[in-house]
């Protein structure tokens, strides 16, 4: 093995390194309103569900080196409001363009051709051709040298059509293909799907179908 001692290199390599190992990683489309009313669209691979109870998520959105704040970050900052997207196969390329460095008075989503419908219990909208999108209020801040750790609390949830069953509370992944980090500005599909054997995977399998959980 490799050993590598993280307190002796600096933190380029330990972003080169993790961001690299730590992978796929599920990609945050994030919208947030500017002050003068423009909708902001930028993508964060730093992102993950921490728990159902309360629904809360978190995106990591690190600081810049000139000492201001990413857009996302200002705006969520001084709103306490964002909209996290998760993007599909169709929106990836979108997805990767919101990340273009843009003034804060030009909105992505028009930069990229992508279009926004009001969302329901947040100002910012949500993005119409993006198959999910959680609304949601600032939960709490965390702050290290580097980032702003920003947990989300979600209020509401819009999926495309077909994809959950609200009866049963399944979703149906037939349909469903979110693309994943992979490390620099290579991402991955979800297409490749297996189960794996053994006692609990079995009882799984045989009340649920692996598109349908």
């Amino acid at each position: 093995m490799t050993e590598i001692d993280f307190t002796q290199i600096d933190s380029y390599a330990r972003y080169k390194l993790m961001a690299s190992l730590i992978v796929p990683r599920p990609i945050a489309l994030i919208t947030t309103l500017a002050e003068d009313g423009t909708v902001n669209a930028a993508p964060f691979s730093m992102f993950n569900m921490v728990g159902e109870d309360p629904p809360i998520v978190m995106v990591s959105i690190n600081k810049l080196s000139d000492g201001h704040l990413k857009d996302t970050a200002a705006h969520i900052l001084r709103t306490r409001e964002f909209v996290v997207h998760i993007a599909d196969e169709a929106i990836a390329e979108a997805m990767h363009r919101c990340g273009d460095r843009l003034p804060v008075t030009q909105s992505e989503l028009v930069h990229v051709g992508l279009s926004s419908v009001p969302s329901h219990s947040v100002q910012p909208p949500r993005i119409a051709e993006a198959p999910v999108a959680f609304e949601c209020r600032l939960h709490e801040v965390m702050e290290t040298e580097s980032r702003y750790v920003f947990i989300g609390r979600v209020v509401w949830l819009a999926v495309r059509d077909g994809l959950v069953d609200t009866e049963k509370w399944r979703v149906s992944l037939q349909d469903y293909f979110p693309v994943g980090r992979f490390g620099a500005s290579f991402y991955v599909t979800c297409r490749d799907r297996f189960a794996i054997t053994g006692d609990a995977a079995q009882v799984a399998q045989a009340s649920t179908a692996i598109d349908e959980i």
